[in-house]
């Protein structure tokens, strides 16, 4: 126990690297699948071609961005004494891992599709191995790379800065820099979301409003040219672009928790850092459950629920973490009671008033509530989502009456939606406060994303699902083939749905996490929304997420557009494609999604990065408080209403394709009710691919760059109060020369 507690520090970065190791093998796996036919591997080719020349393409931007921030930030870090030039490396390396950790997302996804449409020619189980096997390499990939790089650089920026005072501006300017790797990270993961999501709903929209709606022929049609590009989008969007999105969230939720940690006062067997260590211990506990997890995904019979396969192993990676962490922080924690510094009374040993101590068990009641918040969430999206239940039940009841009524159904959907996800996020932020103040919110956090690698293993295996139908279809391979993918997509969508919620509550908690970080920072007693300007604040944060998803939905629908010419131009001049005579020139949609999509991200991009800085600076911390408070409330709501109504739109116009029961009537594809239902899926698919869940990283980002910038700020209160208090001694030494003056 002795040798754990002196080199516990150590051991984190090495629980990154057993994910790695796992990741490497379950790759190697996948890789060695056979991948059916000439046509088939044709197929897989063209869309793992058009997946690598969008990230090189993205890469290319994001380069330039890159460049100008390493500089700004270097630049930055030699004008305060809690920050350093070295902020520069930790953001490339931030920034590096997080590009990487999606890269390594695409290579596995683009390869497992076309070995699980060969592995659903023998079965429904070896498909299921298969598809998530390679959504478990990018859940590994992931969470491994996150503990890896977190943990190595925390060693080295430990070694560097950190002296005997754990408590002080040392370990201060050690989280400070570490800080950049987490604004690194949410800055690629920013881009890679928004434009991810523009490529592949600009896909999506223009091959069902020509394909299906126009042409009449199926989704994953080979005569339609934009199917090649929508099968690269739902790579790039939901493999690339979630993984980086999470690869964020875990990171970010680290950082808060171990900048509130600092505040602590710790007498423990670690040098007094242990609330420090304590959350990237828990991620790595995490990371070694889901991996057990993963092993219980499995079915034996084409009618097992393969839905039931992914919650077992779920339920099996929370619960063995739960009952871990119990014993983790018995062991890390002290004794008696803790708090943060900050809750003290400058210059005393008194707490302020309404602020109380909390314990270990608190710590570990937290962690508790961070799982059961997250769990929750995945239930209750699933239920607005899932076929079969009733919302999207009451949405084909009304596609019956025509497109209008559908689309009204789907939006009333989406808002209904936002209740009980807020009602629970509400709960658990109250309830994890009560048993550890601020750290318990952010512990919290560190808990609910401790099962990261499980979540996105989960998440990741749905568009594997979807792509791997697409090949089926493309390919024209047997009904019972089709109907095993099929079955596989249906629930991928439900995980895919369930994924999001998951990512929306994660990024609320580590929101409040890194706005109580910066509020410390920051040197914020309160943030007081009488004023006029924190008021201001407040409602210019809360309009953000609207423009932020108004430029992302109008980038699709343009994009779209291009599509939607470029595919009836097509169909128009290139004779013999509707009679499988002439291939259709796939590249050209391809081209189109990726030109768009590159275009198109760098606005809102800029919104999220910019805003912090100029609200901060031009009017003060306490001001950027009200916007960050603002666009949290705001940017959650929309993430939730839009993710969730564009999933039930989805499902809802799946359900005609195996028969849709409306007033005792069956109806299929083709039917009047199914046109209604691909408009409203339309017009969900921005909505749940592209902008709602950009508002994840929105709101992380903004935090993360303004806890960044606050010691900046800080300085600048600090230069404040000096000259209003040079003013008052000013205006107090003349009133007292008057006054003897009147005496003389």
């Amino acid at each position: 126990m002795e040798f754990l507690n002196n080199y516990l520090i150590y051991l984190i970065p090495l629980l990154g690297i057993v994910g790695i190791i796992v990741m490497a093998v379950k790759a190697a796996w996948v890789s060695k699948q056979p991948s059916g036919d000439a046509n088939m591997t044709e197929l897989a080719g063209y869309i793992a071609q058009g997946a690598m020349a969008f990230l090189r393409a993205e890469w290319k931007v994001l380069s330039y961005f890159v460049v100008i921030a390493v500089i700004l930030l270097a630049w930055s870090g030699t004008t305060v004494a809690t920050s350093s030039p070295v902020i520069a490396v930790s953001f490339v390396i931030g920034a590096f891992l997080s590009a990487f950790a999606g890269y390594i997302g695409m290579r596995i996804a683009t390869k497992a599709n076309v070995r699980t449409t060969e592995a659903a020619r023998t079965s429904l189980a070896k498909a299921l191995k298969v598809s998530f096997t390679g959504g478990t390499v990018m859940g590994l990939g992931v969470a491994g790379l996150a503990i890896l790089g977190l943990g190595s650089l925390f060693i080295v920026f430990y070694k560097m800065y950190v002296g005997s005072e754990v408590n002080g501006a040392d370990m201060e300017k050690a989280l400070e820099v570490l800080a950049g790797f987490s604004l690194g990270a949410e800055s690629i993961a920013l881009f890679a979301r928004v434009g991810g999501g523009i490529y592949t709903k600009a896909a999506d929209v223009g091959a069902d409003l020509v394909g299906k709606v126009e042409a009449g022929i199926p989704e994953d049609d080979v005569r339609n040219p934009a199917t090649i590009a929508d099968n690269v989008g739902d790579n790039v969007g939901d493999v690339a672009g979630m993984g980086a999105d999470l690869f964020g969230s875990y990171v970010a939720t680290m950082l808060a928790t171990m900048v509130l940690g600092r505040e602590i006062v710790s007498i423990d067997a670690f040098g007094g850092i242990a609330p420090v260590l304590l959350p990237m211990v828990i991620a790595g506990l995490g990371l070694v459950f889901s991996i057990v997890g993963a092993s219980f995904v499995k079915i034996k019979n084409e009618t097992d629920s393969v839905q039931n396969a992914l919650n077992i192993g779920n339920w099996a990676s929370i619960i063995l973490t739960a009952i871990a962490t119990f014993f983790v922080v018995n062991w890390m924690l002290p004794d008696g009671n803790l708090h943060l510094t900050r809750d003290l009374i400058p210059g005393t040993d008194t707490l302020k008033e309404g602020v109380k101590e909390f314990d270990k068990t608190g710590v570990f009641l937290a962690i508790i509530v961070g799982l059961i918040v997250g769990t929750l969430m995945s239930i209750i999206t699933e239920y607005y989502t899932a076929m079969g239940k009733r919302p999207v039940l009451s949405i084909i009841r009304q596609s019956s009456t025509g497109h209008a009524t559908n689309i009204i159904g789907g939006l009333s959907v989406g808002m209904e939606s936002t209740v009980l996800p807020i009602l629970v996020l509400a709960a658990g932020i109250y309830g994890s406060y009560h048993f550890a103040g601020l750290y318990g919110v952010a512990i919290a956090a560190a808990g609910m994303m401790a099962t990261t690698a499980m979540q996105l293993a989960i998440d990741a295996f749905g568009p594997i699902a979807d792509n791997a139908g697409g090949i089926a279809e493309m390919s024209r391979l047997p009904e019972e083939v089709r109907h095993r993918t099929d079955n596989l997509d249906a629930v991928g969508n439900t995980t895919a749905a369930t994924g999001k919620g998951f990512a929306i509550a994660s990024a609320a908690l580590t929101s409040l996490a890194l706005f109580a970080a910066f509020v410390g920072v920051a040197g914020i007693e309160h943030i007081d929304i009488y004023k006029a300007d924190v008021l201001a604040g407040l409602f210019v944060g809360g309009m953000i997420p609207f423009i932020f998803s108004a430029l992302a939905i109008s980038a699709v629908g343009r994009a779209a557009m291009a599509m939607v010419e470029e595919v009836r131009r097509q169909f128009r001049e290139i004779p013999g494609i509707m009679e499988y005579k002439a291939k259709p020139e796939y590249e050209k949609c391809v081209a189109i999604s990726t030109k768009a999509s590159i275009r198109e991200m760098v606005a809102p991009g800029l919104i999220a990065l910019i805003t912090p800085i100029v609200i901060g600076f031009a009017f003060g911390p306490e001001v950027l408080g009200g916007l960050l408070a603002g666009v949290t409330v705001s940017g959650v709501l929309m993430g939730i209403f839009q993710s969730n109504a564009g999933g039930a739109w989805d499902n809802a116009k799946k359900s005609f394709e195996k028969g849709a029961e409306i007033n005792g009537e069956i109806y299929y594809k083709k039917s009047e009710p199914h046109k209604a239902s691909v408009t409203g899926d339309t017009v969900g698919d921005p909505f749940k691919d592209t902008s709602g869940p950009s508002m994840n990283i929105l709101i992380k980002l903004m935090s993360i760059v303004s806890l960044v910038i606050a010691p900046h700020l800080h300085q600048e209160v600090n230069t404040s109060e000096r000259i209003q208090k040079q003013i008052k001694e000013q205006s107090l030494e003349k009133t007292t020369i008057k006054q003897h003056g009147h005496r003389l």
